[in-house]
Parts: structure tokens; sequence; C-alpha cells
């Protein structure tokens, strides 16, 4: 009796924990959304984002700078970094390690193959490129690198020589990208390049409706998700044993994370390190393993880093600005070498 009382204490503690972190988040989300706002080239005070935000009718350079450029940034690379952190969790629940990432799986990398082919084919053709062609481009991409990595996955047993497996296709991907953009006429290598450095600049209305209704939409999926991928959690046997549709809830993950990789890529260009980093961080702050509470708490983080490295990217050298890829590997990279440490010690 006394042991299911200290349970029960612990699974309350372990919620108000949760909670609290998650409030957290959400209040350094909001600070960071604010800085964003404010800083640039031509600083806006924190009272005039206000009034701004509150009066759409608000008129004047300071009005026009953030509806046009700084919010709708902002909000792409909120959602896009909370999509990119849900694909990263939902491919490290699927193969069950933390290091598996849509960057490091090479999954951003078929997305970018593809898109740049669109992009060469489709600039000698049309005008402007819809939206929709950019992002099944990406999604037959990501697809098609995550369908090498599942092939390969069947006969490597070792995890560590699948994540050096994606490595390897990423690799390809970005040498063949390499070799078709010498091709490309030179106006076409520029937009590809700026592209391929990945960057949340250049957002506007149209392209944030898409960004928001297919994030919110994978998100809903993935909450409905939460029960089956806590069982799943424990082994594909356990969870079966429960009724849970093990195969049908693998290509689920596959679906929902290569989509998110996919409407970032072709929006953003590649962003490393996020979908590794991130859910590692997040396990370690909320201190609990349930879906329910890490899926929010995911997006959450992502959506925080990815704001804060772009805010770094575009202000640090101003006006000189940096990739978000480069920002998000500093920032990342050593905790993915902190994990692949802890790993190495809880071996020995």
């Amino acid at each position: 009796m006394g042991l299911r009382i200290n349970q029960k204490e612990k699974q309350s503690n372990s919620g108000r924990w949760a909670f609290f972190w998650c409030l957290l988040l959400l209040f350094f989300l909001l600070v960071l959304l604010f800085a964003s706002l404010c800083t640039g080239s031509v600083k806006i005070l924190f009272a005039d984002v206000l009034q701004i935000l509150t009066d759409r009718k608000a008129e004047g350079t300071a009005a026009d700078i953030l509806w046009r450029i700084r919010f709708p940034r902002a909000v792409a690379a909120l959602f896009l970094g909370g999509g990119l952190a849900l694909s990263g969790y939902l491919l490290q629940t699927f193969f069950h390690n933390p290091i598996a990432g849509p960057f490091v799986l090479g999954i951003s990398s078929g997305a970018k193959l593809c898109v740049a082919l669109v992009m060469i084919v489709a600039t000698k053709y049309l005008y402007t490129i819809p939206q929709a062609l950019m992002i099944t481009a990406a999604f037959f991409g990501a697809m098609l690198s995550m369908g090498f990595v599942l092939l390969l996955s069947i006969r490597v047993e070792r995890m560590s020589l699948l994540i050096v497996a994606g490595i390897m296709i990423g690799y390809i991907c970005s040498a063949i990208t390499d070799f078709v953009v010498t091709f490309a006429e030179d106006a076409q290598i520029v937009n590809l390049h700026n592209w391929t450095r990945g960057s949340f600049s250049g957002m506007n209305e149209e392209n944030n409706v898409v960004i928001i209704v297919l994030t919110l939409l994978c998100f809903a999926g993935i909450l409905l998700l939460a029960k089956p991928i806590s069982a799943y959690q424990l082994g594909e046997e356990y969870a079966a044993s429960l009724g849970v549709n093990v195969r049908g809830l693998r290509v689920c993950l596959i679906l929902l994370s290569s989509l998110l990789a996919a409407v970032v890529t072709a929006y953003a260009g590649p962003v490393s390190f996020v979908g590794i980093a991130v859910p590692q961080l997040v396990k370690q702050l909320v201190r609990t393993s349930k879906p329910l509470i890490l899926i929010p708490a995911c997006f959450l983080g992502g959506a925080i880093f990815c704001m804060g490295c772009d805010l770094i990217a575009r202000s640090v050298f101003a006006p000189t600005e940096l990739s978000i890829s480069t920002v998000t590997a500093v920032f990342g990279a050593p905790v993915v070498l902190a994990v692949m440490l802890k790993r190495q010690k809880e071996r020995l």
C-alpha cells in the first residue's frame, strides 16, 4: 500500500514538474517572439510593437517592417522549428535511438535534392513555383531517403551503422544536388545557393498559412498517436499485446516525420541538428518519457531553439546574415556529442 502511495506521489510530482517546464517554455517563446519583432537594422520599441500588433490599421515604416518582414519570419521560425523538433522526436521513437533525426538520416538531404531539381526545371517554364509543387517534391525526396534507410535497417543490426549509412545517403544526395547545380543558369544558382544555406527570411502571409496548417495537422495527428507511441516505446511485442497495430503505427511515424521535414526543407532549406538536439534537451528538462507531455514540449522547444538561432543569425554580424544551419549546428552539435558520450558511459 505504501509503495502505491509513493508511486502516485512520484507521478504527481513528475506531472507538476513537466507542467511547470511547459509553462516556462511558453514564456520563453513569447519573450523570443517579441525580441525578434523588436530587433533588427531598424529597432522598434516594445511599446510600439504592442501598439502595431493590436492595431492592424497602423501605418508607417515600423508597421511595414513588422507586418511584411519580421512577423512572417518569426511565425515561420516558430512553426518550422517546432515541426522539425517533432520530426526528430518521431524518428528517435521509431528507431529507438536518441541521435536519429531528419538531418543525420539523410531525409533533409533527399528533400533538398528533389526541391533543387524542381527549382531548376520549373523556373524554365513557370514564372513562380507553386507551393504545393515544392512541398510535394520535398516530401517525395524525404520518403525516398527514408525508404533507403529502412531497407538498410533490415540488413544492419547495429544502430550505429544505420546512422552512418544515413549520413552517407545524405552525402550522396548532396553530391547529386551539387552536380545538378553545375548545369543550372546563373540566376538559378544564386537562388539555389541562398536556399541551401537555410534561412527563414523572405516569408510572407501566404507561405505561413500553408506552414501553419500543415504543421498543426501533423501536430494533431501526433497527439492522437500519444497512447500507441507510449506503448511502442516499451517494445513492439508489448505494444502488440495491448492491441496496438505496430505496422500501422510505424507507417504513421514515417509519414508524419517525413512530411514535417519536407515542409521545413521546402520553405527554409536544410536546417541541421534541431531534430536531434531539441528532443534530448526537452527530455532532460521535463524529466518524463510520456508522449502526451513530450509532444507539446518538443514543439515549444523546437520553436524556441529556431527562433533564438534565427535572432542570432541576423543580428550578431548585422547587416551580414548567417545561415540558420550554421547557428543551429554551433548549439546543436555539442548536444549530440554529449548524448553519444552519455550512451557510451551507460554501456560500460
